[in-house]
């Protein structure tokens, strides 16, 4: 599978976000809800359910990156039971710096979510190009 987007303005709603396997270093978390920070829906909150004070700062990358197309491998499409690019949801972590102009986003590890599973993973892209600190102010 190939291209997975998402919409570029709003991050839409997901009850539970149940992850397939765990992201790096937080072995026990598995189950996130995603949460709207803002009145445009651009910058999220993905809350573990399991640890009340594990979260992650998400945006799509559309506004930020809009020339972004990370290419899903097909081994991660069918982990996440994707069956076509448009049921992916493709959220970037956001490390907070001081201030806009020093925060960055990893475009290496997306995280990728099945709009209609639910199912979520951080998937690590074959893509040495791609930075894990990119300026989110592109």
């Amino acid at each position: 599978m190939t291209r997975p987007s998402g919409p570029s303005a709003h991050t839409p709603s997901v009850p539970v976000i149940e992850l397939v396997r765990p992201m790096p270093g937080f072995p026990a978390a598995q189950r996130f809800a995603l949460q709207p920070l803002d009145e445009s829906g651009v910058l999220s909150a993905l809350r573990s359910l399991d640890h009340a004070d594990l979260r992650f700062l998400v945006v799509p990358p559309g506004d930020f990156h809009p020339t972004y197309a990370p290419e899903i491998d097909d081994e991660a499409a069918a982990e996440l039971g994707l069956d076509t690019a448009d049921d992916a949801l493709v959220l970037l972590v956001v490390h907070a710096g001081r201030d806009l102009a020093s925060t960055t986003v990893n475009l290496r590890a997306p995280i990728v979510v099945n709009m209609v599973t639910s199912r979520a993973a951080q998937v690590i892209l074959d893509d040495p190009s791609l930075p894990v600190a990119a300026p989110l102010l592109g």
